[in-house]
């Protein structure tokens, strides 16, 4: 679709869908003008699962923003929240963003409010509508601005499902659409005359960075004719302020409404000529001043092609050193040829740093490299190898032709090869093709004939990690700034990992004391089944406090019991296991279900662990089918009556264990008639972030009365199914079910 390939160059819209287009140019147009922004942007799916794509952005120039152009779901990003959850993320100032989204601000560190939609059609999920304002710090944003972007959000929704009804692409492949604004006007003439006295050149920028007024001093100083740049993107015009380098002080400057003031090099054919650049924002447009006569604060570190192990400046050689040098490091940096994509790179170290501080598995680590560092620098493979007693074992791959990689899975460290001899002796190798990469190692299997291939040692604190590959599509060559920025990524990667494989071993033991205080089997009695199952939470290595129990009482009775503590850890665990045995203990005394939860309750308040926890108990008669219940601050559990009609039960409640000594807990009494399913479970089952729990709860009622009532397998199965395969689960799930076969009717 749309492409905009350089700093300079406006988007081509020419090809966008029609339709298409109209549908997002007027949902942007129309969000910015409600909530009074100055740039909007829709996000839309992508044929790739899992990624959103920026399909239109209006109000700023679009190439600053390259870097945020696709978009992970599963990321970070108030874009990708907003689209997860189905919930608006509204972010008025700075200070809010930063403590929610410190991604987003290591990338954008300035002063702006956002604002993000979802764009959902009742289970269809398009995308989300994002607005940029002038921050309101410590105002949040209002009741009539939210209401009118959600009615934005929905008329696009409205527009797209009908779109998709048509048979219209709703899904967005390749490059951003920018939407033109007006031409810019040139001003009143009184300005102009006003302006055309100043000795300052002086240009006026719209808010998408086109010049509309250029005086006179800019024109001699420029050497260009007004007419020749009125009109014309500033990039395009004057190329030389399109540099990468200075790409973070027009970001600043358009979006932050701050003055933004920073020296730049006049070309690349103008020796020793510094211009300074002054950016003046206001909420119509910029006004841009260049001066003569400066001298730079710093300018780029000698950037050449040799080699990058070669000794640095020392303080005594920089200060020493003449315009004429400043002139000669410039060139060489701009003999570098770097892309915007390059540029955007700049800021994926922190952005990766930050990513990997939140990733505490290896997988998570290696996808968030998958996510993060491939598309900063144009790569499409990746293989993650991991050292374990003198081999090197595959633990991530992406891109790689089906099975080529697992010929080296588990190779020695006497073995010549580029991914071995990279960690043994702790020099990254880049190629800057396949031959090259076939010159170097005669014989090595090679999945292409055409590439270039990065071979990084992973290593932290000193100590071997394993070894990264990263893959790329065609020969290309590598800048001493990327071989720089790629080896410093490799010690985050590899400490992530380090901390990440202790994790994974502590995830082990954990899990395994988890299973040790479950039930390794439920009882088996007649005319009444039971099914417990147990999912842990995939946020945090620590293991939870949720269990259920099944318990034979002496009066022949069945005891059904599920509870939850309140928090992670051993700690959770500990007292989990305690007052599964208290309640194990004082079912089998013959208690009632009143005295066992009090009891329990008691056991608590005694133990003071600073924890408490909910728990539902249910007293089964499988004979007759009677049920008495007690509840301490549980959700409601399910029936399922024959005919497969399903509710929420209403039983009577108390607190919370571990609360109140002096609290009680009603008796429910209830009848499970034969062929009818009770269902016990826990919150983690029904609760998902930015939803509420009666959403939750109605969607697992919805489901047991859509399953088969049997087996119970099948149905508890099918239950916790949708949550087994969510990757991100911040809590752990207990389900129990109890079917009544038989007995009196």
């Amino acid at each position: 679709m749309a492409r905009a390939d350089s700093l300079g160059a406006a988007p081509d819209t020419g090809d966008a869908p029609d339709a298409t287009a109209q549908v997002l140019v007027r949902a942007a147009t129309h969000a910015l003008e409600a909530v009074g922004g100055y740039a909007a942007g829709i996000y839309l799916r992508s044929p790739t699962t899992g990624l959103l794509l920026l399909a239109v952005f209006t109000g700023l120039p679009l190439q600053l923003f390259r870097p945020w152009w696709r978009m992970q779901v599963n990321r970070p990003y108030p874009v990708a929240e907003a689209y997860r959850s189905g919930q608006a993320v509204l972010l008025p100032d700075a200070e809010s963003a930063m403590s929610r989204f410190p991604q987003l601000m290591a990338g954008l560190p300035f002063t702006f409010a956002s604002l993000y939609e979802p764009v959902t059609a009742g289970t269809e999920r398009f995308g989300v509508l994002v607005v940029l304002r002038e921050a309101t710090p410590g105002i949040p944003v209002g009741t009539a601005d939210r209401e009118r972007l959600r009615r934005a959000a929905e008329q696009l929704a409205a527009d797209l499902t009908a779109l998709a009804a048509a048979g219209g692409r709703v899904l967005w492949e390749g490059d951003p659409m920018g939407v033109p604004a007006p031409p810019p006007e040139a001003g009143a003439e009184g300005a102009r005359r006003a302006a055309d006295r100043l000795a300052q050149a002086v240009l006026s920028l719209d808010r998408e960075g086109r010049i509309g007024y250029v005086n006179t001093a800019a024109e001699a100083l420029l050497g260009i004719d007004g007419p020749h740049l009125r009109g014309r993107l500033l990039w395009e015009a004057l190329p030389w302020l399109g540099h990468p380098a200075y790409e973070d002080h027009f970001r600043a400057g358009f979006m932050s409404g701050e003055p933004v003031h920073f020296p730049a090099r006049r070309g690349r054919h103008a020796p020793g000529q510094w211009l300074s650049v002054d950016l003046y924002p206001a909420a119509d447009g910029v006004t841009l001043t260049l001066g003569t006569s400066v001298k730079p604060a710093y300018t780029p570190a000698s950037r050449t092609r040799h080699d990058p192990d070669a000794g640095a400046h020392t303080d005594a050689d920089t200060h020493a050193r003449t315009d004429a040098d400043m002139d000669t490091d410039v060139d060489a940096y701009a003999d570098l040829d770097v892309s915007a994509d390059e540029a955007s790179a700049l800021y994926r170290p922190v952005a990766l740093a930050i990513a990997l501080t939140e990733a505490v598995t290896a997988r998570q680590v290696s996808a968030v490299v998958t996510e993060e560092l491939l598309p900063a620098f144009g790569g499409r493979q990746l293989a993650i190898y991991l050292l374990d007693e003198r081999h090197l074992y595959l633990a991530w791959e992406t891109g790689f032709p089906q099975g080529f990689l697992n010929r080296f899975d588990g190779v020695s460290l006497d073995v010549r090869l580029p991914g071995v001899e990279t960690l043994t002796t702790g020099r990254p190798m880049f190629f800057e093709s396949m031959q090259h990469l076939a010159t170097a190692y005669p014989g090595i299997p090679l999945d292409a004939d055409v590439g270039a291939r990065a071979f990084l040692p992973l290593i932290a604190s000193g100590r071997p990690v394993g070894s990264c590959i990263l893959g790329f599509d065609s020969p290309r060559g590598f800048s001493p700034e990327e071989r720089t920025v790629l080896t410093a990524l490799a010690g985050l990667i590899a400490q992530a990992l380090a901390r990440a494989r202790r994790y994974d071993s502590e995830v082990a033991l954990a899990r395994g004391l988890q299973s040790a205080l479950l039930p390794h089997r439920l009882p088996v009695r007649e005319h009444v089944d039971t099914v417990g199952r147990y999912l842990p939470g995939t946020q945090g290595m620590e293991v939870g406090g949720d269990w259920y129990d099944v318990v034979e009482t002496g009066a022949g009775l069945l005891a059904l019991v599920i509870g939850d503590v309140q928090g992670h850890g051993v700690a959770a665990a500990a007292t989990m296991g305690q007052l599964r045995s208290a309640v194990r203990a004082f079912a089998l005394s013959g208690s009632t279900p009143e005295q066992v939860v009090s009891g329990t309750n008691q056991l608590l308040i005694d133990l003071d662990p600073g924890q408490f926890a909910s728990c539902c108990y249910m007293l089964l008669d499988p004979a007759s089918g009677s049920v008495m219940a007690a509840r301490a601050g549980h959700p409601q559990p399910l029936l399922r009556h024959p005919d497969g009609r399903t509710e929420v039960l209403d039983l009577a409640g108390g607190v919370v264990l571990g609360i109140d000594p002096e609290a009680s807990y009603p008796v429910t009494e209830l009848r499970l008639t034969t062929g009818s399913i009770l269902a016990l479970y826990t919150d983690g089952l029904v609760e998902k972030p930015g939803l509420d729990i009666d959403v939750g709860v109605e969607r697992l009622r919805t489901a047991l009365e859509a399953a088969r009532p049997s087996p119970l397998t099948e149905t508890a199965d099918r239950l916790i199914n949708e949550a087994g395969n969510t990757a991100d689960r911040p809590d752990d799930i207990a389900l129990l079910l109890a079917s009544r076969t038989g007995g009196d009717p």
